[in-house]
């Protein structure tokens, strides 16, 4: 299992980061991976709750539909996904609020390696490819946040 943690402190209450990272229709918007949302996209999504993503990671594009498994407004959301055509994972958002009125936000990818050969390919090259995309889509989510006065 691979795992891929990023973290950034957004200058925004807590329950504005969760109600935004939480509604997909909002990923396109923030995550350089996430090219377009269906489904379920305008709202928090609340456990059971379901949508497909259309995707490009580590230059490989395709269709994961996720579903809430955990949800605990406005400190933990969890979503497990299944790609079309094989493979999963699962995201974590994990949410504290500063007494500064600053939110910690950290998010979690975790996916399994079947397999030798996957394992080598991640270790060699998706594993650092998907970090520098967290990384950025962190970076990007923090610079929306906090240049925004109303989120929509």
């Amino acid at each position: 299992m691979t795992r891929i943690y990023t973290s950034a402190t957004i200058e925004r209450g807590i329950e504005d980061v969760f109600a935004y990272v939480t509604a997909p229709g909002h990923w396109p918007e923030w995550h350089p991976s996430s090219l377009d949302v269906s489904g379920a996209t305008d709202h928090a999504l609340d456990v059971g709750e379901q949508c497909t993503e259309h995707f490009r990671v580590a230059g490989r594009e395709g269709y994961v539909v996720w579903t809430v498994t955990e949800r605990d407004a406005p400190r933990r959301w969890v979503i497990a996904g299944t790609i079309v055509g094989g493979g999963s994972g699962v995201i974590t958002y994990a949410l504290t609020a500063h007494d500064s009125g600053m939110t910690s936000f950290e998010r979690t990818f975790e996916y399994p390696t079947p397999n030798p050969l996957l394992a080598l390919l991640d270790t060699l090259v998706l594993r650092r490819r998907i970090t520098a995309e967290s990384q950025e889509a962190l970076r990007r989510l923090k610079a929306r946040l906090e240049a925004s006065g109303t989120i929509s």
